[in-house]
């Protein structure tokens, strides 16, 4: 039957939709931290749709909330008073830490960076953007054009002229050799250098942990200091949490707040794991940015009473069972066994991340080279063995993505290292 609907995507849909998997995977139904896949097998789920299904497969509260709010109306579009997305947007706003915040709601993570970008060039009348090498945005036409990492990146032509800054990849390029101290001191000197050529841009936009990127992260404290030299000139700081959004890094409930030392961003961007699959994203922002476009909009889709109705179960959910404090627990726990287990691999060069976004970085041994081979080696190990993962990294994809629901369990989490240990040595 799969095989048969393989043979059926590939003719009716484009070539370069991604798949994993030499035999991709239909997956029929899930529940908790499980999935099923066509043929019957049992997986434990360590990617969760790409960090979507961020509290667990079909949990109850946010089915319920879905079924109720279907019985009742599907849609109406944002032309009409729509209460569940009032409701939610209050709830985001309070939590974004943006003073007088307005929040609006998109269907992607993509559709909200696109928004943000509208939302700071129009506010700063420019049309230049900084962000980070290595980062990626979306798939949109703009925001593809501010994509730091040329795999996802498919045209050159872009509504925006962007220059891209140091600093979101500790471990590699020309500062990586400094202590974290100096390391930061270093790319806000060549941020200052940057902007001392020509225009004044209207924003940096930045992912706290790079999620594409393979989970990739600076030192605490490289966004605040970039704030303080982009303050100096007006240039507004984009948040993008559509991956380290709702706690899922564990120590903080946005990825911003490892940079708080000079406040929250101008404009946060969120998706992903706020729908728990179903299709919601957002931008919150100060009332002045948002504010800014003077010409009448809609959405069609974005804010739908069904989706606003699984994003508020789902929060409530999020908050009123502590996930924050789990992922920071059972991640910490994670991260431990994956290192141990990882221990004498000599094609891995690197365990990272925090809370339950958790990297291994696959390389020919004793080189630096990356090794998509290995990577992809793995990752059908690790789905003979139960396991689904995710892949990311530069354009070479050696990563190991690992980003299970946020409620993963002491059990789970040792049952996963076990399986990616052996994938890793089989492989």
């Amino acid at each position: 039957m799969s095989e048969s609907l393989h043979d059926r995507h590939r003719a009716v849909l484009p070539d370069w939709l991604a798949l994993y998997y030499a035999q991709p995977l239909e997956i029929t139904h899930g529940e908790g931290r499980h999935v099923w896949d066509a043929d019957g097998n049992r997986y434990l789920d360590f990617f969760g749709g790409i960090l979507t299904t961020m509290t667990a497969h079909a949990l109850p509260e946010v089915t319920r909330a879905v079924s109720e709010q279907a019985a009742r109306i599907v849609h109406s579009s944002t032309l009409y008073l729509n209460r569940p997305m009032v409701e939610l947007a209050e709830r985001i706003a309070a939590l974004s830490g943006i003073p007088d915040a307005r929040v609006f709601f998109t269907t992607s993570g993509t559709e909200a960076n696109d928004t943000a970008l509208l939302l700071a060039t129009a506010h700063r009348r420019s049309n230049q953007i900084l962000a980070m090498r290595n980062s990626y945005h979306g798939r949109s036409f703009s925001t593809v054009s501010v994509t730091g990492n040329s795999g996802w990146s498919p045209t050159s032509y872009s509504p925006l002229q962007t220059l891209y800054v140091h600093g979101a990849v500790r471990d590699r390029g020309p500062f990586a050799h400094l202590d974290d101290k100096a390391f930061i001191a270093a790319c806000v000197d060549d941020l200052r250098d940057l902007l001392g050529h020509g225009r004044t841009p209207a924003a940096l936009i930045a992912e706290p942990v790079q999620g594409v990127g393979g989970f990739t992260m600076p030192p605490d404290g490289l966004y605040a200091a970039f704030r303080d030299v982009l303050a100096e000139r007006g240039v507004l700081w984009i948040s993008d949490e559509v991956q380290t959004g709702w706690g899922r890094t564990g120590d903080h409930f946005w990825g911003w707040q490892a940079h708080a030392e000079s406040g929250p961003p101008d404009i946060l961007t969120f998706a992903k794991g706020i729908g728990n699959g179903m299709s919601v994203g957002g931008v919150v922002a100060r009332a002045e940015i948002m504010n800014c476009v003077d010409t009448n909009s809609i959405s069609t889709f974005g804010g739908s009473p069904i989706t606003m109705a699984a994003g508020l179960a789902n929060l409530a959910y999020l908050q009123e069972h502590d996930l924050q404090g789990n992922a920071r627990r059972v991640g910490g726990l994670l991260l431990e066994r994956l290192r141990s287990e990882a221990a004498g691999v000599r094609a891995v060069r690197e365990v990272r991340g925090r809370g339950l976004m958790a990297a291994v970085e696959l390389v020919v041994p004793g080189t630096g080279q990356a090794s998509p081979e290995r990577a992809a080696a793995v990752l059908e190990a690790a789905r003979e063995g139960g396991l689904l993962i995710g892949k990311g990294g530069g354009h070479d994809t050696s990563v190991l993505r690992i980003a299970p629901p946020l409620s993963l369990t002491v059990a789970e989490a040792e049952e996963g290292a076990r399986i990616l240990g052996r994938a890793l040595r089989d492989a």
